[in-house]
């Protein structure tokens, strides 16, 4: 009776492992499905309309140790738009055409005006100088 008993009990404990691990897989499809949801809401959708002007990744130009150039070529204007996000371009320079991803482009603004610049000084003042004798190295901590 003894072992009887006890055989029981692993069956029943075995159901409910089975049962914690499918609510586990449940648990973790349902996570997967809101991920991807707001994964897909926070992607910008480029929408480019033939004739815009666009600007070009050049994804070559990592392998150069130019900190400070631009990574971005142009301005191309578009010509054709494909299926699955493929753009045909035409270089306004050359008047060379290319069929790209649209991942690599983005939109060019010629006309973007700055509205207001703000002057900020980075000199030193007087009267700190006075005070600490030397230039100090953190300017945060008398301010």
């Amino acid at each position: 009776m003894n072992m009887e008993e006890a055989g029981k009990e692993r069956k029943l404990q075995l159901q409910e492992l089975e049962e914690l691990s499918l609510e586990a897989y449940e648990n973790s499809r349902i996570y997967k499905e809101k991920t991807k949801l707001f994964h897909d809401n926070v992607l910008l959708r480029k929408q480019f309309k033939i004739g815009k002007k666009v600007l070009l990744y050049n994804s070559r130009l990592q392998l150069m140790p130019c900190k400070l150039r631009s990574r971005w070529m142009g301005p191309f204007t578009v010509t054709n738009l494909f299926p699955y996000g493929a753009v045909e371009i035409k270089s306004l320079d050359t008047g060379k055409i290319f069929k790209v991803n649209g991942h690599r482009l983005k939109l060019f603004h010629d006309d973007a005006n700055v509205s207001s610049s703000v002057d900020i000084s980075l000199n030193i003042p007087r009267n700190l100088k006075k005070r600490t004798g030397k230039y100090p190295q953190i300017l945060l901590l008398y301010a």
